[in-house]
């Protein structure tokens, strides 16, 4: 039997756009003619899958519809949800349709993970098919790269998950690293009544309404419309609090590939630094006194710089009224003014620069300094540069 994946796509991907009032969720944001959404479609096509189950809601159903036809997937199947109530009761309610049978493995995948190094993931999924059971769970593990408060950990005793902590400040992520603890990566492996019983036994609430929202949901199109009188009423939950806290019977699946949920402007620059051969173009350099930039990617009301400050180059003291900026080190070490703070950055060391904060780069020593720059906001361009201070005589 094939592996039948569900691809969750309901997120709003608040967290890169903060305050925004309009803002783009996370899964359809164009990084340079591709998504995160996208990509997510291109690993389902692998010979161990089946069709892809897709769980959005109203809002989303024509971005959806665009992908699939984009990377040319035509069988499919779309469950709706009339209203949001986290990742348990969408879960449930793709496991409920009536065309998966009750053994059937389900692979639920985020929609807006980027991966590499598919092969190994999609190898670790076809080596544990044969291991689920009527009441397991599988969860994949990443091994950290480094410690970090942006995302959630579990440790394990014998490959079975003994705790799970939920995003902990550095010092603690420290701790559970030298434990061997893992990053939740929010991918689960399960076969449909698995999730059935565990819902059952954990969650009555959730299964009734869900199992009612499924049963008189209209079917139009491959589309699943869920009641929303019925699924209104299940308790919005995340999987991890209404499941994975209360079963005992969770297996992991430890992997070490390149993997990011793309969730911080840190991680995006970080991936923009890895990748900048594939959007690197000689026209988009520019020279100025201090050193030089490149453009890397302009996206939609966001902009991926390079920035090279050469030895003993000083950029002018400034400040923007329309855009944030959000800045990882990745070589030499930046003299940093941020206001009246004053400041060494090292490489790998992430800094963020509020709208209308004053600001100054300076790299007084004989190494040259790299800095990826995400701007965001409404106006990106050299024009939104208010000088104060300036030793190349910039100032107006």
């Amino acid at each position: 039997m094939k592996i039948r994946p569900v691809i969750l796509c309901g997120g709003a991907g608040t967290r890169l756009w903060p305050k925004a009032k309009k803002h783009q969720a996370k899964q359809f944001i164009d990084f340079g003619n591709w998504t995160l959404l996208g990509k997510t479609l291109e690993r389902v096509k692998a010979s161990i899958f089946d069709a892809p189950i897709i769980s959005t809601n109203a809002k989303y159903l024509r971005l959806v519809k665009q992908h699939l036809k984009k990377h040319k997937i035509r069988k499919f199947k779309i469950v709706l949800e009339p209203a949001k109530r986290n990742t348990a009761p969408a879960i449930l309610s793709t496991a409920l349709i009536k065309d998966i049978p009750n053994e059937q493995p389900l692979m639920f995948l985020a929609a807006d993970h980027l991966i590499e190094k598919v092969g190994l993931f999609n190898k670790a999924i076809k080596k544990n098919q044969k291991k689920l059971t009527h009441n397991n769970i599988f969860i994949f593990g990443i091994k950290p790269t480094m410690p970090s408060s942006e995302f959630g950990y579990f440790l394990t005793k014998n490959n079975k998950v003994s705790r799970f902590v939920e995003k902990p400040k550095e010092a603690k992520a420290k701790q559970i690293i030298s434990k061997k603890g893992y990053w939740n990566s929010g991918m689960f492996y399960m076969r449909k009544d698995s999730i059935i019983n565990n819902f059952k036994k954990y969650q009555p609430n959730i299964y009734r309404n869900c199992n009612k929202a499924v049963t008189k949901a209209k079917y139009k199109s491959n589309v699943y419309y869920l009641n929303k009188q019925v699924f209104t009423k299940a308790t919005a939950k995340s999987f991890d609090y209404a499941i994975l806290e209360k079963t005992k019977d969770i297996n992991a699946i430890k992997l070490d590939i390149p993997w990011s949920d793309l969730g911080s402007w840190k991680e995006i620059c970080k991936m923009y630094g890895r990748n900048k051969r594939h959007y690197y173009k000689k026209k988009n350099v520019f020279h100025r006194p201090w050193g030089s930039y490149v453009n890397l990617f302009n996206g939609k009301e966001f902009l991926i710089k390079e920035l090279y400050v050469k030895p003993k180059g000083i950029l002018s003291l400034q400040k923007h009224h329309h855009r944030a900026e959000h800045w990882v080190v990745t070589h030499g070490k930046p003299k940093i003014t941020l206001n009246k703070k004053y400041f060494t950055m090292k490489p790998d060391e992430t800094i963020f620069i509020p709208l209308g904060a004053i600001h100054r780069i300076e790299n007084p020593y004989k190494k040259p300094v790299k800095i990826i720059e995400a701007q965001v906001g409404s106006i990106l361009k050299e024009t939104d540069i208010v000088r104060y201070q300036d030793v190349y005589g910039r100032v107006k």
